[in-house]
């Protein structure tokens, strides 16, 4: 796929070292940019992620920042982002997972106040937020829901780009379901089972410490689907 389709791979993890390793090999595998989550559990502050994410972005690979707190414990504030956007031409683009809308906009506040002039992505993380995060100036998602429906996310995403806030409503307001319930039990659960209920993987299979979806959630995982128009 290299020259047909961005490839944005994940490297980011607890530990400098390894996302140094893992983002050298995903330069050698030739791929364009490195997702870099957050170091979770560890809780850095502002200023260490700061020196965390210019290094990374030092190694010479385009690199996505990535604010799951959620998962990791600590939030990359909008400054914050800003400072590291300001401070290395590498750093282009965030992943904002918190679901909070007001955040495009804050991030674009504190890129001013740094005086950024790039280009700066901002991509949702949080699909059931998504369409409102691009109608509010985001530039598209990095999405669950796009595995088991690529077709209907990119259309909700080319209508929100186009600020057509009715056709917005019209595409997403059949995927909510979907949206909320792939979240049913931590991710990727159900959206491996989602895809494999599709047949666009043959197996679905769980790595530990994850476990294989609660049998209990099929009929809601069922009912989404449907009113997705996948079934």
């Amino acid at each position: 796929m290299k020259g047909k389709i961005p490839i944005l791979v994940g490297t980011g993890t607890i530990n400098p070292n390894s996302v140094r390793e893992q983002t050298l090999q995903a330069m050698d595998l030739g791929c364009d940019a490195a997702l870099v989550v957050t170091p979770y559990y560890v809780k850095p502050p502002q200023r260490g992620l700061i020196k965390h994410f210019t290094d990374t972005a030092d190694i010479g690979l385009p690199v996505i920042l990535y604010n799951v707190p959620g998962r990791t414990g600590v939030d990359l504030l909008p400054d914050t982002i800003a400072i590291c956007a300001n401070e290395h031409e590498n750093i282009i683009g965030v992943k904002e997972a918190t679901g909070d809308i007001s955040r495009v906009q804050k991030i674009k506040d504190a890129l001013s106040k740094t005086g950024c002039s790039k280009d700066f992505l901002l991509y949702s993380g949080d699909d059931g937020t998504t369409a409102d995060f691009v109608l509010s100036g985001g530039d598209g998602c990095i999405s669950v829901t796009a595995n088991v429906a690529a077709k209907q996310v990119h259309d909700v995403i080319m209508a929100a780009l186009d600020g057509n806030v009715e056709k917005v409503n019209e595409l997403n307001n059949p995927l909510m379901k979907l949206h909320e319930n792939l979240f049913v039990e931590s991710n990727p659960i159900p959206a491996k089972w989602a895809t494999r209920r599709l047949g666009l993987m043959e197996y679905g299979a769980i790595r530990p410490p994850m476990v294989e979806m609660e049998e209990k959630h099929i009929p809601l995982l069922e009912e989404s689907l449907l009113a997705a128009g996948l079934l």
